[in-house]
């Protein structure tokens, strides 16, 4: 099981998972439960194939690394043939299929975007070329946002919340992958992937993940002005000072223990932005005109979002509309009751 588990990278599928699911609970409209439940299951599963092949590809170079020798494909204990390269393209098919018969196919082309880009793109491409690898390759998380909420529409995935959000993650994959190539720069430098800092160095790496981790927690506040609630605000807020604090320590001190504990910042970071946004949508709904597909009706609630709370409210129909001086009123008849029927004589 921890062979299956560590072949399919399945801690970064469930983590991809659950981008999906950000993506769905942020976008505009209301969608079913089930069309919710597939397009997280395809995000899964061609984020597994995905990463099952990259680690075909990369047998050669996991050798080389300390991080990664223990493999099941570097060490041989699973043999590489083509047989495996079939059920890698029949999970992501399968995934993207799946998707696209049970969800709608703009949801599934997302889905198969996401694992393309980590599978082909990042690995097969970029990796042993050039230090823009993680770069590039990081769109693969944002693909995954946009699935998630082209499932509630095919239309919403262009909506500025999602896309907000999918900017948020491509500027998150450099600083928290460049952070554990600080870590294992020797690793890299030894397999010889051009990681960032192997090619400058471990001083301007860290300097280049601290700015990126100021301006992943700045940009991480947009979408307060774009309608999510104080439940995001308080999570992006908290999430962002710790990966800029551990960043800072990092670009002040370069070194392996402050590498991880970057690393793992930039964890946490992402974790509470997404699950802060889950939550928001949930119990606020959001904007009264972009309910979440999560609320239990498409009209939402109480909206805790400060935004929306500082919106006068419609007024009551029965309510006098307040008009300027000097602006004529329009006339509306009044209802007269009828009058009550006349006795007839005789009766």
């Amino acid at each position: 099981m921890r062979l299956i588990f560590d072949l399919f990278k399945l801690r970064i599928g469930l983590a991809i998972a659950l981008t999906a699911l950000a993506g769905a609970a942020v976008a505009p409209g209301a969608a079913g439960a089930a069309k919710i439940v597939v397009i997280a299951l395809a995000v899964l599963v061609a984020s597994a194939a995905a990463g099952a092949f990259n680690q075909y590809v990369e047998a050669d170079l996991d050798r080389k690394m300390a991080r990664t020798r223990a493999r099941a494909f570097a060490t041989g204990r699973l043999h590489r043939h083509a047989g495996w390269l079939a059920l890698i393209a029949a999970l992501c098919g399968g995934a993207t299929a799946a998707a696209a018969w049970l969800v709608n196919p703009v949801a599934a082309l997302y889905t198969f975007l996401g694992a393309f880009f980590y599978g082909v793109v990042y690995t097969v491409w970029l990796k042993r070329r050039t230090w823009m690898n993680i770069v590039i390759g990081g769109l693969a998380g944002s693909f995954a946002v946009l699935a998630g909420a082209a499932a509630v529409a095919p239309h919403a995935a262009l909506e500025p919340l999602p896309l907000a959000f999918a900017w948020i993650l491509f500027l998150w994959t450099p600083p928290h992958f460049w952070s554990l190539a600080i870590a294992y720069r020797e690793d890299y430098a030894a397999a010889g992937v051009p990681m960032l800092p192997v090619v400058a160095g471990e001083a301007r790496a860290a300097r280049v993940v601290f700015a990126s981790a100021v301006v992943l927690a700045a940009f991480s506040l947009v979408p307060i002005a774009l309608g999510m609630g104080v439940i995001y605000a308080a999570g992006a807020a908290v999430g962002g000072a710790l990966f800029v604090r551990a960043a800072w320590r990092l670009a002040r001190e370069p070194g392996k223990a402050n590498a991880r504990a970057s690393f793992h910042a930039s964890l946490a970071q992402l974790s509470l932005l997404l699950v802060a946004a889950i939550a928001d949508r949930l119990t606020c709904g959001g904007r009264c005109a972009a309910p979440s597909p999560f609320s239990p009706t498409r009209r939402s609630r109480a909206c805790c979002c400060p935004a929306a709370s500082r919106t006068r409210p419609a007024p009551h129909p029965s309510t006098p509309i307040a008009r300027s001086p000097g602006v004529r009123r329009r006339w509306v008849p009044r209802r007269v009751p009828s009058p009550l029927p006349t006795p007839m004589a005789g009766a």
